[in-house]
């Protein structure tokens, strides 16, 4: 009866149009009041100790925030023209530089829509005018962006380590390879398309372009070093790791890059200039900048819109905790546990209910809410089947992923109909032949563990664990 009223308020003010986060506040106070000891003083301590308890939750405001910063400026124009002056040249360069700036730029933002959004608004344009299909642009480009919930750091790796407890760190070790391998499935399957179709490729610019391209976008990737080498390195936690990119995005886009902020457009030197009468003006030039930053109008716009963000998605998590405790409470994945270990389904008949499960599921809810309900349910089956963690993490990571391109709570599907000015009809057609290419590479990450556990394996022990 418990798990009756629990799931079927769920799931029935999700179809009256609740939003997400007051469904599982409400289907959990309302479980809570019915068949719960606990009062009502419990459930606002609960809904605190879910957001103040979690340190790696900390992580997420931060990440947010320098990907806002980094989004505002010019860095993924950077980072674009670097990938064309890197691939552009190869038959079918330019759909490959998006993938590779795709890469790149979920490296510097853990966010999938933002980086479809980023890149997508440049570099669509762009392969149209040079002659590629609109649609296969489009598709390219959507797909792509998925990777930013795959490559570390990424927002939804931090939901799964705070719902499951698992090491952050490890699942961005883990996502590393697997990120890797995608961009790269993505990038054969452009090539053989390009020699099919005879899709154009411009020429290479030259070493000289490359390395001045390469310096000028090194000052977003560095931050893709700064963050995942201290990480991996042992030297940070992903939160003060997150803290350290925030502080970076910022002087990046508004003391180095210059693209917002009250030093916009401002020269780092004038032509015919002595170098050290340069020097002396930058230096004065960030000074001011950082007095004014508390007044710019720019900068003011970008702190509150990553504010919002934070809020929205801390509000999910929340309410999600509180769902989550109802469930251990009330012994509800404990049951499902053993009645699944019971019906002595083997590992690879679990792990195709577990994906059935979350691709459905991603038709209709976010990721991080997805996460957030279906971990501590599926994480102690998997766990008495011998699944690694880790190993589920990156499952439902890559699932999570596929739910951005399906109808009809696709982000990416929005995003790129935004870019394009398509329907959503359309856009879903163009990413249908990438969709198969995610799905074998689903096939891939459930039935080869490896590929997750290699790097954090390796790490593990290199560091004498």
């Amino acid at each position: 009866m418990t798990i009756a009223t629990l799931f079927i308020t769920l799931f029935f003010c999700m179809i009256i149009g609740m939003p997400i986060a007051i469904a599982l506040g409400f289907s959990s106070m309302l479980t809570i009041l019915l068949f719960s000891d606990d009062s009502l003083a419990s459930i606002a301590l609960k809904l605190y100790a879910s957001t103040s308890e979690h340190y790696t939750l900390l992580a997420i405001p931060f990440f947010i925030l320098s990907s806002a910063f980094l989004s505002t400026g010019g860095v993924a124009r950077r980072i674009i023209d670097f990938a064309m002056d890197s691939v552009g040249h190869i038959r079918g360069g330019l759909a490959m530089a998006s993938v590779l700036a795709c890469m790149l730029f979920a490296a510097v933002s853990g966010s999938s829509p933002a980086t479809v959004a980023a890149i997508g608004s440049i570099v669509i344009v762009g392969m149209v005018s040079a002659g590629y299909p609109e649609k296969f642009a489009a598709g390219v480009i959507t797909t792509s962006g998925t990777l930013g919930i795959l490559i570390p750091p990424s927002i939804v790796m931090l939901v799964y380590a705070a719902a499951t407890e698992v090491s952050a760190a490890r699942m961005f070790m883990a996502g590393l390879i697997p990120g890797l391998m995608m961009g790269l499935l993505l990038m054969i399957a452009i090539y053989i398309v390009a020699r099919i179709k005879n899709l154009p490729s411009r020429p290479f610019p030259g070493m000289g372009v490359l390395v001045k391209s390469s310096a000028k976008a090194l000052g977003g990737i560095a931050l893709i070093f700064i963050v995942l080498g201290s990480i991996y390195g042992g030297v940070a936690s992903p939160t003060e790791a997150a803290a350290v990119a925030c502080v970076y995005a910022y002087l990046v886009a508004i003391l180095g890059y210059r693209d917002i902020g009250p030093l916009k457009n401002v020269p780092w030197k004038k032509p015919k200039e002595p170098l050290y009468r340069a020097v002396l003006r930058n230096i004065s030039f960030m000074l001011i900048g950082i007095i004014k930053t508390p007044t710019d109008k720019e900068i003011r716009s970008v702190v509150r819109d990553g504010a919002k963000v934070s809020i929205m998605l801390l509000f999910i998590i929340a309410n999600a905790m509180l769902f989550a405790h109802v469930l251990t409470t009330e012994r509800i994945p404990h049951i499902i546990a053993e009645a699944i270990v019971g019906m002595g389904l083997p590992v690879w008949g679990f792990l195709i209910i577990v994906n059935l499960l979350l691709l459905a599921a991603g038709n209709f809810m976010e990721p991080s809410a997805i996460l957030l309900i279906m971990a501590p349910i599926l994480f102690p089956i998997a766990v008495q089947l011998g699944i690694d963690p880790i190993h589920l993490g990156i499952i439902m990571v890559v699932n999570m992923e596929i739910g951005m391109l399906t109808p009809p709570v696709g982000l990416n599907l929005f995003v790129t109909s935004g870019i394009t000015g398509r329907s959503i009809g359309w856009v879903i057609h163009s990413c249908l032949p990438w969709l198969v290419l995610l799905l074998f590479f689903l096939g891939l990450i459930t039935y080869i563990p490896q590929i997750s556990l290699f790097l954090p394996e390796y790490i593990d022990k290199l560091s004498g664990y």
